[in-house]
């Protein structure tokens, strides 16, 4: 997850030269500034400055004033061909309106919850949903899935927390054995799986982030501010 938020964070830079240009005509294309500003918690000229990177990003493929998963993908990774599961789910969290492309609506309220200023419980429920991987309202321990991994497609019954454990680390470049990566999926559970129901839900959620803020640290992009 590191890797890929700190793309992010190399994405929301050119912010910082975007605030510095002369944004007192509103861009061509951006409906309503005002509005969305009060939606969000950015400023007006925020807006528009963050409606310039999102031009950039939807143009680099096909410039339509849309952003495509493949465009997502070149803007945090520099490349279209490496997959990532938490590009992917971070995107889906972006794609609010389940059209499979990014609006620039929806690109600045999901971008909102990484504000400086965005509100805590936001935040923690922006994490808690990366790792919800089916939306079921809770993070599960079982499921079946694909999971391509160094260009080797691995199918196998592995628990969900451990489908973003073994993801985290091949963005990482770190191969730890199973039986480790069992262990610290083990020690998770003992630690917030406090209804001993072999699940996490958003009670023990926010309570393990309480415990631990700096699970937070990668949720607010200081160069939105």
């Amino acid at each position: 997850m590191v890797q890929c938020l700190d793309g992010l964070k190399q994405l929301y830079a050119a912010l910082v030269n975007c605030f510095d240009a002369d944004l007192s005509r509103q861009p061509r294309g951006l409906q309503n500034p005002e509005a969305l500003a009060r939606e969000t918690v950015f400023s007006v000229s925020e807006i528009e400055a963050l409606y310039e990177l999102f031009k950039k990003i939807s143009s680099s493929v096909v410039d339509d004033g849309l952003i495509t998963k493949e465009e997502f993908q070149l803007a945090i990774f520099k490349t279209s061909n490496k997959e990532s599961l938490f590009a992917d789910r971070v995107f889906d969290l972006f794609d609010t309106k389940h059209h499979g492309i990014l609006d620039f609506e929806e690109f600045a309220l999901a971008l909102s919850v990484f504000h400086p200023n965005a509100a805590i419980d936001d935040k923690i429920e922006f994490l808690f949903q990366l790792y919800d991987l089916k939306q079921q309202g809770f993070i599960g321990r079982h499921e079946n899935f694909l999971l391509k991994v160094t260009d080797v497609r691995i199918e196998k019954n592995l628990f969900e927390l451990k489908q973003m454990v073994v993801a985290t680390l091949a963005e990482s470049g770190m191969n730890l054995s199973d039986d480790v990566i069992e262990s610290i999926i083990d020690k998770t559970f003992e630690e917030v799986d406090t209804k001993h129901d072999g699940k996490i839900d958003k009670e023990e959620w926010q309570s393990l982030v309480s415990q631990h803020p700096s699970l937070l640290k990668n949720m607010t992009l200081h160069y939105l501010a």
